[in-house]
């Protein structure tokens, strides 16, 4: 049995910002009183009904904690401020009971009042907003892996306590992911000897952490923007716009305008104008023959951005095709005209489809061989990822289905022969 002792709680990613946010003019009084879970979310859970709440309901304790370690704010108690007024009570009480009769008892010094009180909540927590995975199998052989996305917001408000006044609000939004991986064996290694193993792993974010995250960050963003906007100072000015230029505080905003629901960054000029992708291809054929050979073969597709969506692109492949002592190798040249959509275009990763026809040649005219040229109908499908508008990399297979069989110099069979190929490049853009 493994025990584990107990260590000082984890910090945030952003706790290591918060704690170097330059020193305030003059640090601000603030009461928190009730900084709570407003989403009313339970677990969920897919076999039984579960009363425990999905995240924590301490979201006060959190707050004032990031309100410390700011440096900027004196929290001041008011989640409980009703023990705090009858232990005040106890302690007067006390006083007058064991104070001399020539002396009254002294006063107890004022309690502090806030000039700024923060308000707010955790105002949503959406499960599932992207789930996937992938596996494969073999012979009872396999794994797979399995991916969930959810999300938590956060709302911060500094409200005067003079006025009413709501001076700033500020909201954050904190991704949590689950992920699995598992793998095993389930096959008959003799007639009555069966192999069966299994082995995992699985990785939750703690919602907890990722509140704090998002508390974190919300309490910087409500100093930054509190600074911007006059609401308060810094001791220098010249401090708070190398703090900005050190973490990149104007890009972060810029990037809150261009994210979607999904916590994505939408980059919607990345596949515009003329695209060229060299690229390393590895293919064969499907015919009369049992074992075809796997040739390498070089591909060049030159694109055309017609849309936000849509593209056309001319793709051109050098490679060979044989089957061992039953057909030799011989070189082949390949030319497909396609269209092509884009699944997910404003982001940098995005599956596409094409559709088109081209031909399949041969170098010359072989005796074995009816034609020298095959007409064919062309499929591709792949991952197109962009490191930025001008370079990227893309992943993709092409399968031909030929309209002419005797591809492979035998016409037979039900169905026409069929080349495929795998490809891997890079994508040069203009």
């Amino acid at each position: 049995m493994h025990t584990e002792r107990a260590i000082p709680g984890t910090l945030s990613e952003s706790s290591p910002v918060l704690v170097s946010i330059p020193e305030p003019d003059e640090q601000v009084v603030a009461a928190v009183y009730r900084f709570r879970d407003q989403t009313g979310q339970y677990k969920p859970s897919d076999r039984v009904a579960s009363w425990s709440t999905a995240v924590t309901q301490g979201a006060t304790s959190i707050l004032i904690k990031s309100m410390e370690d700011s440096g900027w704010f004196v929290p001041i108690e008011r989640e409980g401020i009703s023990n705090l007024l009858n232990e005040r009570q106890i302690i007067q009480q006390i006083r007058q009971q064991h104070a001399r009769p020539d002396q009254g008892p002294s006063p107890l010094p004022p309690l502090l009042f806030a000039g700024v009180m923060l308000e707010g909540g955790i105002i949503g927590y959406d499960t599932n907003v992207i789930t996937g995975g992938a596996g494969a199998r073999y012979l009872g052989v396999g794994g797979s892996s399995q991916y969930r996305k959810d999300q938590v917001t956060i709302y911060l408000r500094a409200v005067s306590t003079q006025s009413g006044r709501v001076l700033k609000t500020v909201h954050t939004t904190k991704s949590i992911l689950s992920q699995k991986l598992d793998s095993g064996v389930f096959r008959f290694i003799d007639t009555d000897r069966l192999l069966e193993a299994e082995a995992g792993y699985t990785y939750n974010e703690p919602p907890v952490m990722a509140v704090t995250e998002a508390i974190d960050e919300a309490v910087q963003l409500l100093i930054l923007e509190g600074i911007e906007e006059g609401i308060w100072s810094a001791r220098n000015e010249a401090e708070v716009t190398a703090f900005r230029e050190q973490f990149d505080y104007e890009r972060k905003m810029q990037e809150q305008l261009q994210r979607d629901y999904f916590g994505f960054l939408e980059e919607r000029d990345l596949r515009q104008g003329w695209t060229v992708s060299p690229a390393f291809s590895l293919g064969s054929f499907i015919g009369n023959y049992n074992n075809p050979d796997v040739h390498p073969g070089v591909s060049l597709q030159i694109e055309r951005n017609l849309t936000h969506m849509f593209s056309v692109k001319a793709n051109l492949q050098r490679t060979s095709i044989g089957a061992g002592n039953a057909f030799r190798q011989e070189d082949l040249s390949t030319a497909d005209l396609l269209m092509n959509a884009y699944i997910t275009p404003q982001y940098s990763l995005s599956p596409y489809l094409s559709a088109g026809a081209g031909i399949l040649a041969f170098d010359r005219k072989y005796e074995f061989l009816e034609h020298q040229i095959f007409p064919a109908v062309t499929f591709e499908g792949g991952l197109d990822y962009r490191f930025n508008e001008f370079l990227g990399l893309r992943l993709y297979t092409n399968y031909r289905y030929l309209l002419i069989d005797g591809l492979d110099g035998v016409s037979y069979g039900e169905y026409n022969d069929q080349h495929w190929n795998v490809n891997a490049g890079i994508t040069i853009s203009f």
